[in-house]
């Protein structure tokens, strides 16, 4: 009898190790009740979830090339790694499937959202922290490599998207941007199988970027960071804001400061329309164009879905509010508007990038 009732207690004991937490009631709200939720009374966890796992194996490639850092990880609004803080805070939205769908309506993708695209984030925040942990970018080989890091975000981010100086990981160019960004990127791609960015990056400059960080890093080998607070920045758990406001902010950081700031711009695309004169309109070949030049700018670029269509929305309203018509073959037309286009991104991304690193 005995012998049977401690096999009952060790099969409960198992059973609950391996229960999963139970729904949050929220789960079942719409999205218009959803929205009206403050954060901190989502009492969100990393626990069971998919990031959480994700963190672990990235944790474990460090630790097979030697790198004894594991970064602390937290929830809070959007993806970031703090200056001085050596960890990452993980996008709230990552913690429940419920979440990813609010975001995934709200703005039309969700950042992080299958695993390819998770893997290429993650080592690129596990790149900022481990920047902080060694303190690495006040070493003189990396800022020779790189650049300085006390550069401010330049006024103006002009890509080159030719250039074979930097790596190409997370899109839009992001490793010119700014020194710490290039470090992040060229660390990013160095994290993959040394066979392939050796392969990818033949003849680039960029490779010697990627082996001054092979050197690096087999220079920590083993060592321990230097920094180890675990200050948590801005954390869901202590944050008031509804989703509501978060994503009305969250849009808002993607408006035009004036819509006809590229009016000129567009007028060297298109001409103005005269009576007498049959031409198509401009807002009509953009309409029209739309769904070709959304693949590309997703695709090729990997810029923000949201963004993309908002800028895609403001662009045929101006055409149409200009009278613009096209006076051009529709190839030229197609070539000079995605030059348009890129700027107008790449414009309102560096914008966005200056509020949040003043």
């Amino acid at each position: 009898m005995a012998t049977r009732s401690t096999s009952k207690r060790v099969s409960r004991t198992k059973a609950r190790r391996h229960t999963r937490p139970r729904e949050p009631s929220w789960v079942h709200l719409s999205d218009e009740e959803l929205l009206q939720k403050r954060f901190c009374d989502l009492r969100l966890s990393l626990r069971h979830t998919e990031i959480d796992q994700h963190i672990h194996r990235i944790r474990r490639d460090l630790i097979r090339r030697g790198i004894r850092f594991a970064p602390h990880v937290w929830l809070s609004e959007e993806w970031f790694s703090p200056d001085g803080v050596p960890g990452i805070a993980i996008a709230f939205y990552m913690a429940h499937p419920r979440l990813m769908r609010l975001e995934r309506k709200m703005m039309d993708e969700v950042e992080g959202g299958n695993a390819n695209w998770l893997t290429r984030i993650m080592r690129h925040e596990f790149a900022h922290a481990l920047d902080n942990a060694y303190r690495l970018r006040r070493r003189k080989g990396w800022r020779e490599t790189f650049g300085d890091p006390d550069r401010r975000y330049p006024n103006v981010y002009r890509p080159r998207p030719a250039s074979k100086d930097f790596v190409l990981h997370l899109g839009h160019w992001y490793a010119q941007s700014h020194p710490t960004e290039d470090f992040a990127e060229t660390f990013a791609v160095w994290m993959q199988p040394k066979a392939r960015w050796r392969r990818d990056y033949q003849g680039w400059p960029a490779l010697r970027k990627l082996e001054y960080v092979d050197k690096l890093m087999s220079e920590l080998s083993g060592t321990l960071p230097h920094v180890m607070n675990r200050s948590l920045i801005e954390p869901i758990s202590e944050n008031q804001t509804t989703l509501a406001e978060h994503y009305r902010r969250k849009r808002a950081r993607y408006e035009f400061d004036s819509p006809g700031v590229y009016d000129l711009r567009l007028k060297r695309v298109f001409g103005k329309h005269h009576k007498g004169r049959r031409r198509m309109r401009a807002s009509t070949f953009v309409r029209q164009s739309r769904p070709e030049m959304e693949r590309w700018l997703m695709r090729r670029s990997r810029l923000y879905p949201y963004l993309v269509h908002h800028v895609l929305r403001t662009v045929i309203q101006r055409c149409r509010d200009l009278d613009l018509v096209l006076d051009t073959s529709k190839r030229q037309a197609k070539r000079a508007l995605l030059g348009v286009l890129e700027r107008i991104l790449i414009d309102i991304l560096r914008r966005d990038r200056e509020r949040y690193t003043l």
